[in-house]
């Protein structure tokens, strides 16, 4: 990997290579995918089925498309029991942790006979979007499934590629089958995201979708906002890590090249105050490609985004580190949970040398689906929020409007809005 030192100019160019990667920056593809959701807005099952042919080979029809109990038995047979165990665990500690975060509806009342509130109420449907090109990622159902199940969402569709025989994934169908979901339909790509925004004559019409993919699924995404609710428009993975003189290099380099296999864009990017730990890094990555099976990716990504940073000192390496605002985030320094307090923009923070990356991915509990592209400034990761939607409660008696009425009055015609001060107005004539 590269050894820079960091320094404004340093900075200056990594930010804005890292914004290169951002979905907004493929504007070339924008126009199929529009093409792609008119199609189906229009054409509806008919263009699903064609574009399943198309971009995956497989002949879809209205009888195929949705994922039988048969298939789903299928799936069973072939997956490692032990996987299966595992998926258990991790959906145990992922409800635990997500319904923590549920919200309540609550209500303030005063004796004048003024009742405030906000009513809490889950969003009626859900779809979920699970990749399913180059990898499949049963992970990515349980992360995106089971906060909507927590927020109550009641009908959670699910949507994912299939192969040209159309057979989807057995691991992909084995998580969905344990998280909960009853509805799955074979068909991937920009047209999955029209067809949940839209409806066709087979698959329903949604009122959020959730769910990472590739350029096409992100900028679809992007398309169909407003029509529904979407979770964010994911760009391609990073991971930043943050040391010192007392890291393991060997674990540094193992966390970095973690997110590093999963595409050609994504980033991996260690800035560290030792320069000793960059270079020693730097040798250990050079191992670990030479024997890790998804060489060819890694090398590409580390060519493009990999970079190793040397700071000055801890406080230039904490500000560049929420200027980046990383998707992953790990800290490995002596004062860990100090630093830890110092950090304004990550999407998730891992503390101390045993808290890898892919504890995060897995296992722990917390969201897999996080801000990517310096979005951590302003959003979260998925979670039951993401399910929700919130409204406001008012109720005044008489007695608690009279004396206040004159002053609504006022503030609709100052804004010379006659009827907003009429409607309060009339409750009081003579």
């Amino acid at each position: 990997m590269r050894v820079l030192s960091l320094n404004q100019e340093t900075r200056k160019n990594l930010l804005e290579d890292l914004l290169k990667r951002s979905p907004n920056s493929y504007q070339e593809y924008e126009g199929r995918v529009s093409e792609i959701i008119e199609q189906v807005r229009a054409r509806r099952d008919q263009a699903v089925f064609g574009y399943t042919k198309e971009f995956d080979g497989a002949d879809i029809t209205s009888r195929t498309v949705q994922v039988m109990e048969e298939e789903i038995e299928r799936a069973y047979e072939q997956v490692d029991p032990r996987l299966l165990e595992v998926m258990r665990k991790a959906i145990v500690n992922i409800r635990s942790y997500h319904e923590k975060q549920r919200q309540y509806s609550w209500f303030d009342s005063r004796e004048d006979g003024v009742l405030l509130g906000q009513k809490v109420t889950p969003l009626a449907s859900v779809g979920v979007y699970v990749p399913g090109g180059k990898a499949a990622y049963p992970s990515s159902v349980l992360m995106n499934v089971l906060p909507a199940q927590v927020a109550g969402v009641k009908r959670i569709v699910m949507t994912t590629p299939c192969n040209r025989e159309g057979v989807v994934n057995p691991a992909t169908l084995a998580a969905a089958r344990e998280a909960g979901v009853t509805e799955i339909y074979k068909v991937g790509g920009a047209q999955a995201i029209a067809a949940l925004a839209f409806g066709t004559e087979s698959i329903p019409k949604v009122d959020k979708i959730v769910g990472p993919g590739n350029i096409y699924v992100a900028l679809a995404k992007k398309a169909v906002f407003g029509h529904v609710s979407i979770d964010s428009i994911a760009g391609p993975s990073e991971i930043l890590v943050l040391a010192d003189e007392t890291a393991n290099p060997r674990y540094v380099a193992a966390d970095l090249l973690s997110q590093a296999e999963h595409d050609e864009l994504a980033s991996a990017i260690l800035i560290t105050t030792s320069r000793k730990l960059a270079e020693q890094v730097s040798e250990e990555v050079d191992r670990f490609v030479a024997e890790l099976s998804r060489r060819e990716i890694i090398e590409n990504s580390l060519n493009n985004y990999g970079y190793i940073l040397v700071a000055d000192t801890l406080e230039e390496a904490i500000e560049t580190a929420n200027e980046i605002a990383s998707e992953h985030l790990e800290i490995v320094t002596a004062n860990a949970f100090e630093v830890m307090m110092k950090i304004k923009n990550a999407g998730a923070i891992f503390i101390g040398e045993y808290s890898s990356e892919p504890l995060g991915d897995y296992f722990a509990g917390p969201n897999h689906v996080l801000p990517t592209n310096g979005t951590a400034k302003f959003f979260s990761p998925l979670g039951v929020d993401d399910f929700i939607k919130k409204s406001s409660i008012i109720s005044y008696s008489k007695e608690a409007l009279e004396p206040v009425y004159k002053d609504i009055v006022q503030f609709a015609e100052c804004e010379q809005l006659t009827a907003h001060a009429n409607s309060i107005r009339v409750r009081f004539e003579d």
